[in-house]
């Protein structure tokens, strides 16, 4: 196996469009060598604990409404190839994620990582929901077979927060600026949401150098 390491955050939208792509070109690989596990990067790790109103989120990150307007309609556009439905304006906050990062924490140990980061994106994207609230947090784990009772009781202690954000900072002291970033073979990083052509063509290339 080869371990592909990603470092993602569920509420960026490239990490969402990257992570379809990915799955692209591993359905059309099923005997892919990878090895996958997620890692933590805050977008806004300096975001209130409450989050706050995601239009003036946008406005205040991209310098005005025009800005953000054309900068989400090319995020839209990539979406549609990738074959995502998403719908902006059912997102009215952005949540700060550094519990959604424990949950997805939590989900690997039980072997679910996937699944819950699948269930995120789902749920902030698809739905709307705001998945800095642990109440939704612990619902959403509850859908991926998690015990949402447990998750809530962890969710309401500080439980592996400052391991979660060592991750984080480890991630920036290597270099990484933005997400998603994969690393294949914890020595080749590949930035941004690729086409599932360049997965093709990096598990073509593995699997003939191990044949």
């Amino acid at each position: 196996m080869v371990k592909l390491d990603i470092m993602s955050d569920p509420i960026c939208p490239w990490c969402y469009i990257g992570k379809a792509q990915l799955d692209r070109a591993l359905s059309q690989r099923h005997d892919h060598p990878f090895e996958i596990e997620w890692h933590p990067f805050q977008l806004n790790p300096e975001m209130p604990a409450e989050g706050m109103d995601r239009r003036a989120y946008l406005e205040a990150k991209f310098g005005g409404k025009e800005q953000a307007v054309q900068v989400y309609s090319r995020i839209a556009a990539a979406a549609q190839e990738a074959g995502l439905d998403i719908d902006f304006s059912l997102i009215e906050r952005t949540p700060n994620t550094i519990n959604a990062h424990r949950l997805i924490h939590w989900a690997g140990i039980e072997g679910r990582q996937t699944a819950m980061v699948s269930a995120l994106f789902a749920a902030y994207f698809g739905q709307g929901r705001d998945i800095g609230r642990t109440d939704v947090l612990a619902d959403i784990a509850d859908s991926v077979e998690m015990d949402a009772s447990v998750v809530m009781r962890l969710l309401e202690s500080d439980a592996d927060r400052d391991s979660v954000a060592a991750r984080d900072q480890a991630a920036r002291d290597m270099g990484i600026t933005g997400v998603p970033t994969f690393v294949v073979a914890q020595q080749h990083a590949v930035p941004g949401a690729q086409p599932p052509e360049t997965w093709l063509n990096v598990i073509d290339e593995l699997r003939t150098r191990d044949a």
